[in-house]
């Protein structure tokens, strides 16, 4: 019992003390809520067409786009392709950045200089146009959106790991392990990857903010999936349909919203947890 009390003050205690990360895990639990309860709680099918540009009002909260559809149930429909993007992409972005970084930090020599070469190459290119310019070449849909961007944001966080795991490689019980002759496998899965978990998983979650941003930037420029509802994809019907001209603020000003609260979510997570690690603080 005295346990469970001093477990529940420190949890409240952590929460007292981190209302950033607690504001983001808020964001992000809202958001994944919405994805999954979408179609229970969008009052219309998002795809059925109807009377255009309707203004907001009892029936479409959000008033009608250009060909009917219920804007409102679209921007719920469109937290799903958002939300899948970027996780998927952050998950895609970490396996790339950790690999690499595992080869470099760990063997060090000919395989370091070959990937940190490749990877100042790659940080010197404009990251949206090289993604755009994959994406046009991909067939249209999530799986090119998603490899598009992660061949595109891994070398960040594969720097940051690298670092980290040439410290790591540098402690007495990493070089304990290499003179008992235990196998590199083993070294890097039991002692190199439990040490790098904060650091793995801040940069996971602002993979995350980063992907949705640019998943939102390819649709808005026309090269998303036209097949599925996201926020991207409703800022470019607006934006092609003059609705900012003719003041539809109802069609163009939420998904923008959407977008700048899901990334500040994210960012906050993951800036948070960052900044512990280099605090050397516990949450």
């Amino acid at each position: 019992m005295n346990t469970e009390k001093k477990a529940g003050r420190a949890a409240r205690r952590t929460f007292r003390m981190n209302p950033a990360m607690t504001a983001g895990i808020i964001i992000v639990g809202i958001l994944a809520l919405t994805a999954i309860l979408a179609p229970v709680i969008a009052p219309c099918d998002p795809y059925q067409y109807g009377v255009p540009y309707e203004k907001p009002s009892a029936d479409h909260l959000l008033g009608t786009n250009d060909v009917g559809q219920d804007i409102f149930s679209e921007l719920l429909y469109g937290t799903r392709v958002s939300l899948l993007i970027g996780v998927f992409t952050s998950l895609v972005v970490t396996v790339i950045a950790a690999s690499t970084a595992l080869v470099a930090g760990y063997y060090r020599g000919w395989p370091d200089k070959l990937i940190t070469a490749f990877t100042n190459v790659m940080m010197g290119l404009p990251n949206l146009a090289l993604t755009t310019l994959l994406v046009a070449y991909l067939n249209p849909g999530k799986i090119s959106i998603i490899i598009s961007i992660a061949l595109t944001a891994w070398t960040g966080t594969s720097r940051i790991l690298r670092s980290r795991i040439i410290q790591l490689c540098e402690m007495p019980f990493i070089k304990i392990e290499k003179s008992l002759g235990v196998s590199d496998g083993v070294i890097m899965v039991k002692h190199l990857i439990p040490n790098l978990r904060d650091v793995i998983l801040s940069r996971a979650a602002l993979s995350v903010s980063n992907a949705m941003l640019t998943e939102a930037s390819l649709s808005f420029l026309g090269f998303g999936d036209y097949g599925e509802k996201s926020w991207g994809n409703i800022l470019h019907y607006a934006f092609y349909q003059k609705g900012v001209i003719r003041g539809f603020t109802w069609w163009y000003l939420p998904p923008i919203l959407c977008i700048a609260l899901s990334v500040m979510g994210f960012m906050l997570i993951g800036y948070y947890g960052a900044q512990r690690k280099e605090d050397g603080t516990d949450a």
